[in-house]
């Protein structure tokens, strides 16, 4: 068994077989979010039980102590991804908020009609979205590089194709929630730095799974969420060149992120603070940055060869039986832990429900990102997504249950 178990409670409740709610339970939804291990529940404990009260306002000892803690998490969270410093890294409630922040106070206030906003056809609706609304309120027009449909792949030729000297705003997601498969975004930023756009980088599954250098990608805003890489819901980042933060304006505007405020006017705090209005979620963030400490203890390096074995070992399984039906790559060296799948006659909710009655928690749907789902001639799939807690025995079951679905969906074959 995976030695790593042992440090979540919700594993080793289920590895004890002291759940009856969770008994024997597969869980394989981690692109969804991921389990929580002990160290980052007992951050957030020790936080509110020791440090509690409101960040950044008081002038007593434990609300200097509060705020430490908090900044703290934003260094923490700074060295992860290496940005220049700390104050680059702005805290959002997930990396939707993340990207409509840049939307809001970077896209309304900067386009034009005649403009290009440029994201691939694998985007997360938290990645079109908000640049639709953009293109609706400023007439700019929302530009798509297309993927191979079988490996998923953006090439060099798609990518000069459809970023050009009109193109002010390129967003693209590092690594695709649906077919795992991983951008070239340092090479997309360097096309789009040379015709003078901005380059937006959605981290949300990337962050946890493999190495982030935002310097080296080159990136001018890049967006994550806490959750997804074992720290509590509710909590992202935004990283952000501190000259492009400096020149934008507050997405939202209250309590804390001001300098001054008369009756008719205000100036705003200093960055990042004037994009944190109101009370901050400082627990929140203390357990983020325990989480991306644990994550560091396991090693990325780690957690991309683990999450590629497992998914070769389930995909090479998959292959072998008769009508499932692998979208996009079928190297699972490729996929960053995640296998998303269609099996003939069985509508993907279907799958999802009879797996759920064998304890094995998968995804189904359209994972929110429907334009690619249009683009591969796909309603809805089934999807798999590992990390570096799940385990070859687990795969092999699941190959084993997988194999039966037919059946048990009605099919003598």
């Amino acid at each position: 068994m995976n030695k790593y178990r042992k440090d979540f409670p919700f594993f080793k409740a289920i590895d004890e077989k002291s759940s009856v709610e969770n008994k024997d339970l597969i869980y394989f939804d981690t692109a969804a979010t991921a389990q929580r291990p002990f160290i980052v529940l007992n951050a957030m404990t020790h936080f509110y039980a020791t440090e509690n009260a409101n960040p950044l306002r008081g002038l007593y000892s434990l609300s200097e102590r509060a705020t430490l803690a908090y900044e703290n998490a934003r260094e923490t969270t700074a060295k992860f991804i290496n940005a220049k410093e700390a104050s680059e890294i702005v805290f959002t409630r997930n990396a939707s908020e993340s990207l409509n922040l840049v939307a809001y106070s970077w896209g309304l206030n900067k386009l034009k009609a005649g403009d290009e906003i440029c994201v691939t056809i694998m985007e997360h609706h938290s990645n079109i979205v908000p640049w639709q609304m953009v293109c609706q309120k400023t007439g700019a027009k929302l530009v798509f590089m297309e993927c191979d449909k079988e490996t998923g792949i953006i090439s060099d030729e798609e990518i000069n194709s459809k970023i050009n000297k009109n193109t002010k705003i390129v967003s693209v997601v590092h690594v695709s929630n649906v077919l795992g498969v991983t951008n070239p975004v340092k090479k997309i930023a360097e096309i789009a730095h040379k015709n003078g756009a901005i380059m937006i980088v959605d981290g949300a599954q990337s962050a946890p799974h493999i190495k982030v250098d935002v310097q080296d990608i080159d990136a001018d805003f890049f967006a994550m969420s806490g959750h997804k890489l074992g720290g509590p819901m509710g909590i992202g980042a935004l990283y952000g060149k501190k000259a492009l933060l400096e020149e934008m304006d507050p997405f939202l505007r209250g309590g804390e992120m001001i300098e001054y405020v008369t009756r008719d006017t205000a100036t705003w705090a200093e960055v990042p603070h004037k994009f944190e209005a109101g009370t901050v979620s400082a627990g929140d963030a203390v357990g983020m940055a325990a989480a991306i400490r644990y994550v560091q203890s396991v090693g990325l390096d780690y957690i991309t060869e683990h999450d590629n074995a497992l998914c070769c070992r389930l995909i090479d399984g998959m292959k072998k039986i008769p009508h499932i039906n692998i979208i996009g790559s079928k190297d699972g060296n490729k996929r960053c832990g995640i296998a998303t799948f269609t099996i003939d006659g069985v509508h993907p909710h279907d799958i999802a429900t009879l797996l759920s009655e064998e304890h094995i928690a998968i995804r189904a749907g359209h994972h929110c990102a429907q334009p690619l789902g249009q683009y591969l001639g796909q309603t809805a799939t089934a999807r798999a997504s590992l990390y570096f807690y799940n385990t070859e025995e687990e795969v092999d079951t699941f190959l084993e249950k997988i194999a039966q679905v037919r059946k048990w969906a009605g099919f003598s074959e």
